[in-house]
């Protein structure tokens, strides 16, 4: 007798930087990749000084949705669920730019919150958290915010319990717009972490995270293109795979030995490294920093790296949603 093959699902992140697509099938403890598809569209570029998504931005965005849309469409996908995150909820032209997405696509984004976010990445990642730490701070650097998420663990995700929860307007397209060159001086550098470590400074206003963090009872996780990158350069991969970066555990020696390297190439030499590429060689920098600040602030000595975030939480939901729904 043939099974019924298992329901697909799909999820849609458009990001400040990125657009990415993931199909997925429940499986035993979470879910089954089936397709996955990833194009840096920049859709928060020049955001910051103009207060809108430029057309530029909109046509290289509108083009890799179209290529998810076509995904989406030669498959039979049970549920789909598509989601827009900073560049949409701070662009004056926001909803504007929804409306022709759905026009020209079909697809219907949602604007989800900076606290929607991040919970979405917390349910992606909860997997990885090593439960024998009694906290978590997960973090997803994004390109136009960066979401920071102290967590008191639980035996397993669902006694998990979100502390406190804060989105920095600060990501690596905001950043490298504001800072520019500075960040490619050792000086500069320094200053710009050190402007970044004040902000961040906020988030842990009595100190008691950093304290943990110093006694080693905190998990640090991280899920976001900087991490993933630092993490393939790290290794020295010839081209980047998931299977060796998703829950690899750096050093941050490790981290500011990668940042060093990154802040002092040309361009050009950016641009060389597989990991890298022309996509992130003028982003990546600004991303070390941001990295760097929170090292600073919350000295755990380790991080976790996390290929996997917004859009496994998604797909999670949905599919939790879906099983309760047929068992009641």
């Amino acid at each position: 007798m043939e099974h019924p093959a298992a329901p697909l699902y799909g999820a849609l992140d458009l990001g400040t930087n990125n657009c990415r697509l993931l199909l997925a099938t429940p499986a035993p403890g979470g879910l089954k990749v089936v397709e996955a598809f990833s194009r840096v569209t920049r859709l928060g570029e020049g955001l910051a000084a103009s207060g809108i998504l430029s057309e530029d931005a909109i046509l290289r965005s509108l083009q890799a949705l179209h290529l998810c849309a076509q995904r989406l469409h030669r498959r039979d996908v049970r549920r789909i669920r598509a989601v827009t995150t900073e560049a949409c909820r701070r662009a004056a032209n926001g909803p504007a730019f929804l409306n022709r997405v759905r026009r020209e696509t079909g697809l219907t984004l949602e604007i989800i919150s900076a606290e929607d976010e991040a919970r979405l990445a917390l349910a992606g990642c909860a997997a990885l958290l090593a439960r024998s730490h009694p906290h978590a701070l997960v973090f997803d650097i994004g390109g136009g915010s960066t979401e920071l998420i102290n967590v008191r663990l639980g035996s397993d995700p669902a006694a998990d319990h979100i502390e406190s929860f804060a989105s920095l307007p600060v990501g690596v397209v905001t950043l490298a717009e504001t800072a520019g060159s500075a960040l490619y001086d050792a000086r500069g550098y320094e200053e710009t972490v050190l402007d970044l470590t004040s902000r961040l400074r906020a988030f842990d206003h009595d100190g008691a995270l950093g304290a943990r963090a110093l006694a080693g009872q905190v998990h640090m996780l991280g899920t976001s293109g900087t991490v993933t990158t630092l993490a393939g350069v790290h290794l020295d991969l010839a081209r980047y795979d998931r299977s060796q970066v998703d829950g690899l555990v750096l050093g941050f020696d490790d981290i500011t030995a990668v940042s060093q390297r990154l802040m002092a190439a040309t361009a050009e030499e950016r641009a060389a490294i597989p990991c890298v590429g022309e996509g992130r060689a003028d982003l990546v920098v600004a991303g070390c920093a941001i990295l760097d600040a929170m090292c600073r602030m919350w000295p755990a000595g380790r991080l976790t790296v996390a290929d996997r975030g917004v859009r496994e939480g998604v797909l999670l939901s949905m599919m939790q949603a879906d099983r309760q729904a047929d068992q009641g």
